[in-house]
């Protein structure tokens, strides 16, 4: 059986938040698109409220001034919280960014080592919801953290 074939076989509105993220880690789903075109190596949703993003950082993902553009950070830490609150919503319920609030705390390179986004919900509400999540290098060092505002809708 091929993969278009498995994918067709899964109705994600008939999925939680959380399944639908856990068939796309098994690739039963396909990924989000932004995963491939940033090089996304990990995601993992251990469980409701919590989701975690990995990436390699390359030369391609630099700002002209020699080291890792922010807006890598904010889309690994932007699809973490997000994530994160996606695994808390029911069948039929969906949800939308209203901020991203990014602190830089830290430079990196090619040889900080792998990143890894972890976010988690701290208050999922029936109409709104705050995630945090924080980016760590390779060696466990804190480069950035971000909170988010999400709206849930249905």
């Amino acid at each position: 059986m091929t993969e278009s074939m498995i994918q067709t076989q899964i109705d994600p509105t008939r999925l939680d938040g959380f399944e639908q993220l856990r068939a796309m880690r098994e690739g039963l789903l396909p990924p989000a698109p932004i995963a491939e075109t940033l090089g996304f190596v990990g995601f993992e949703v251990p469980e409701r409220g919590t989701a975690i993003f990995e990436l390699d950082p390359e030369l391609r993902h630099y700002n002209p001034i020699g080291s890792v553009h922010g807006g890598v950070f904010a889309t690994l830490l932007d699809s973490a919280c997000g994530c994160a609150v996606h695994s808390t919503l029911g069948v039929g319920e969906a949800y939308t960014s209203l901020d991203l609030t990014v602190k830089f705390l830290k430079a990196v390179t090619v040889d900080s080592g792998r990143l890894r986004a972890v976010g988690s919900v701290l208050q999922r509400g029936r109409r709104t919801a705050l995630a945090e999540a924080k980016l760590y290098d390779g060696h466990g060092k804190l480069v950035a953290y971000a909170s988010s505002s999400c709206m849930i809708f249905s």
